[in-house]
């Protein structure tokens, strides 16, 4: 099929070129972050260097960073950069002492794990997270849902290389990365904690479940679930709270972020007709809703009451607005709704569905396919 192009990504990685000494671009393993960055670089200058880290001979490279960096200019991009931690340091000396120069630093770890390593970039750097295609990019649904959104399995030949590739991914995953993040089980409990974790998929984790059956602490599980959550694996959505302190000790909402890497670990043969199909279409719209508004985790929610009342989604973007996910062609007005706008005092909410229309359901309520709402200018 054809190149699909990222252009939502490049003029975001422009943009922020013009305006910060530093880019970071994060996001899972195999999103594209490295071809992305090699286009924009060749944009920006024929003189661009790019290093990557898990090269053996571009980290040995860098053995002496100053040495190495200090002549290079207008821009260096370095992949991979969580694999060499002392650059970070170095980076807010060469930023300082050469204002005009760039640096696009890719990386597999979140946000929030980079900036505990580079504390000293603050204000100096500007993140961006490079997804796996989303909808707005492909605007191919059934493809989209049957594939997953990682570039390879989606432009795969035939479905049959498409589900190849992401078994011989989700098994690297399992046998280099989980270890090297600090994941100590064996190989054959990875898989289980990873099968686990899929079985979860759009409920409340039980954290003492999962540690029993692998006879390890509640708390050394939290921190796996952390691990995965910050590779950009799974999204854990905590239960909104109006106390804060509430909202720390209850357990998350867990998702399995790509719909392609699910249906491999679940081994799904045909996924319109899965029983969990409910919970499966939740999380994709989830994910894409989120992505299209650029949500940070501290920006969304889902919401539950003792009473039986619950949102799959409370987001705050200037608005506190709720979704809830519908595999129906034809939802209908819930008490939950009504309970979720009225008790939240939502602006407005949404139910998404599979469908290719909108419609109001009640006032402040309002049905749209998933499409439609997340192509929406």
């Amino acid at each position: 099929m054809d190149k699909i192009r990222r252009t939502k990504y490049e003029n975001k990685l422009l943009e922020s070129l013009k305006h910060f000494p530093i880019t970071a671009l994060i996001g899972p393993r195999q999103a594209g972050k490295s071809t992305l960055a090699r286009h924009i670089a060749q944009q920006i200058s024929d003189r661009a260097i790019f290093f990557d880290l898990e090269d053996i001979t571009d980290l040995s490279k860098l053995q002496n960073i100053k040495l190495a960096l200090e002549p290079l200019e207008p821009l260096v991009v370095i992949d991979e950069i969580q694999r060499k931690p002392e650059l970070f340091p170095y980076l807010r000396v060469l930023v300082d002492k050469f204002p005009e120069r760039r640096y696009l630093i890719l990386g597999s770890a979140s946000r929030d794990l980079i900036e505990q390593a580079s504390e000293t970039l603050a204000g100096r750097v500007n993140y961006i997270e490079l997804t796996p295609f989303s909808l707005p990019e492909t605007l191919d649904l059934t493809r989209l849902m049957n594939r997953g959104g990682f570039p390879r399995s989606f432009v795969a030949p035939n479905d049959t290389i498409s589900i190849d590739w992401r078994k011989s991914y989700i098994q690297s995953y399992l046998e280099r990365d989980l270890p090297q993040l600090g994941i100590r089980l064996s190989s054959p409990d990875l898989y289980r904690f990873w099968m686990m974790l899929a079985h979860y998929h759009g409920n409340i984790v039980n954290y003492s479940e999962i540690g029993k059956s692998l006879q390890i602490s509640d708390t050394t599980v939290k921190k796996y679930v952390s691990i995965l959550e910050d590779t950009f694996m799974i999204r854990c959505l905590t239960p909104w709270h109006e106390n804060i302190s509430k909202r720390q000790v209850k357990s998350p909402k867990l998702y399995i972020r790509d719909i392609g890497i699910l249906q491999c670990l679940l081994n799904i043969p045909n996924l319109m007709n899965h029983p969990k199909m409910g919970l499966i279409w939740e999380g994709f719209a989830i994910e894409e809703i989120i992505r299209f508004h650029s949500l940070r985790k501290e920006e969304c929610y889902f919401w539950q009451t003792i009473n039986g009342a619950e949102l799959d989604l409370l987001t705050f973007t200037g608005e506190k607005r709720g979704f809830e996910i519908k595999y129906s062609d034809h939802p209908n007005v819930t008490k939950s709704m009504l309970s979720a706008i009225e008790s939240l005092s939502l602006d407005g909410l949404s139910v998404i569905s599979p469908i290719n229309e909108q419609y109001l359901l009640k006032d402040n309520i309002r049905v749209i396919g998933l499409e439609q709402y997340v192509t929406m200018k």
